[in-house]
């Protein structure tokens, strides 16, 4: 029997990234706490992708829910044009202490949104100085969100085809993929940072999300940076999935020698509680917007700019940040376990990779349908059957859990894509 729930929203709700008419009921969800999923019928999953990758220290965390009453108390929303207020202060201070070289930071409300201010920075950067730069260097296959300036420097493909006319030039480079020929990478790229057009370089840095966690070589992105450093274009690290610890280290960015001009966050910086974006630049893309003309004004802002109950998510979610180094490095070391597990199958799977948290492999398909491949429905619903939430990515498989997970859970993850590896291949 359908439950009262489940006819609501079948009468009046439309859900993101899903085919409707070819849509099951969703699971109702009654309540979520730590790593865990309960629905109607008290059956729990394991949240093996956290949520969209948004959920750092599990569900419901007691800390940051007391941050959200305490600041509640005080100041719920005010408008963020020429006022300001406590959380908003100290957590730039708290950010900008553990970002190279990041002087100012810039809030908005999503992912989308933080890339759409940090493109914007960068094109006006040039504006405000007279200089005609305002073409955009980005990754095949990248995924960097759904407004109209982050489609465009997204894979040009079937999520953004009604809108292909409408999104402005961009040149697209492959990817530096991991165990690749970097000297020969380099050697088909380089070309095109020469051009005196390039007003910067959007990239994920070490592994690209939806795109199909494709992970990078490290020696091959630090040339891309520096050729960007060469041909004076800004760089812009897109952060949003990788940032707060998904690598192993606080920020993707950590892991390379050059520091990014502009970066962007979202995602895991509220602890998946609250929806919050944020932009950072250094002095130098800072310094053109200064100016007597209010035309060199950053012409930019959303009603919820610096929510102070976000902000207070956000500080109580770094702050356990904290305390979750040995976590992290423990899931990764589990991971990587696993990954040896898993090469017993090269003929069902391949191409199995590892970044921190971040697992991925892919299974072996037939056809080149890529993400509308058949075979993602059929593990998706296995891994739900089997308890465990993992949303393969057409036939990439990947596991992205809550830093709170205990190795029991993350063993009964790795024992339903073992299980599923056997029914369903």
């Amino acid at each position: 029997m359908i439950s009262r729930i489940s006819r609501i929203d079948r009468e009046k709700i439309w859900h993101p990234y899903t085919q409707m008419k070819a849509n099951s009921l969703p699971i109702v969800i009654k309540k979520a706490k730590g790593s865990l999923l309960y629905d109607e019928q008290g059956k729990s999953y394991i949240d093996g992708i956290s949520s969209w990758w948004v959920n750092l220290h599990g569900h419901s965390h007691p800390a940051i829910g007391r941050a959200i009453k305490n600041q509640f108390k005080n100041i719920d929303q005010i408008i963020f044009a020429q006022f300001t207020h406590e959380p908003a202060a100290v957590f730039s201070e708290m950010l900008l202490a553990d970002l190279k070289e990041q002087k100012k930071i810039f809030y908005s409300d999503n992912g989308s949104t933080a890339v759409e201010v940090a493109l914007k920075m960068a094109v006006q950067y040039w504006h405000n100085q007279g200089i005609k730069k305002n073409k955009i260097i980005a990754f095949k296959g990248a995924y960097h969100g759904d407004t109209f300036g982050a489609m465009s420097v997204s894979d040009r493909g079937i999520f953004t085809l009604p809108f292909h006319n409408m999104l402005f030039e961009v040149i697209f480079i492959d990817p530096p993929v991991r165990g690749g020929d970097s000297v020969e990478y380099l050697r088909r790229v380089k070309g095109h940072f020469a051009s005196k057009e390039i007003a910067a370089f959007i990239y994920e840095p070490l592994v690209m999300g939806a795109g199909g966690m494709i992970m990078h070589s490290l020696e091959s992105l630090e040339a891309l940076l520096n050729l960007s450093r060469e041909n004076n274009i800004i760089t812009i690290a897109d952060e949003v999935m990788t940032g707060f610890g998904r690598t192993g280290k606080l920020f993707a960015s950590d892991h390379i020698q050059i520091a990014p001009d502009i970066m962007a966050f979202s995602k895991g910086i509220t602890g998946g509680v609250l929806p919050l974006g944020a932009t950072s630049c250094n002095e130098k893309i800072y310094k053109p917007f200064l100016s007597e003309e209010k035309v060199k004004t950053f012409f930019h802002g959303h009603s919820y700019t610096a929510n102070p109950l976000a902000l207070a998510a956000a500080i109580s979610s770094y702050k356990l940040l904290e305390k979750s180094t040995g976590k992290i490095q423990s899931i990764g070391q589990a991971h990587l376990k696993f990954s040896r597990e898993l090469s017993v199958y090269k003929e069902k799977i391949i191409n199995i990779r590892q970044t921190g948290t971040i697992m991925a492999f892919d299974v072996k398909v037939d056809s080149n349908s890529g993400y509308f491949s058949n075979i993602r429905d059929l593990l998706y619903d296995s891994f739900l059957k089997k308890g465990v939430l993992l949303r393969p990515l057409g036939n990439t498989i990947y596991i992205l859990p809550p830093y709170c997970i205990s190795q029991n859970q993350l063993n009964k993850i790795y024992s339903a894509i073992i299980a599923t590896l056997n029914e369903v291949l």
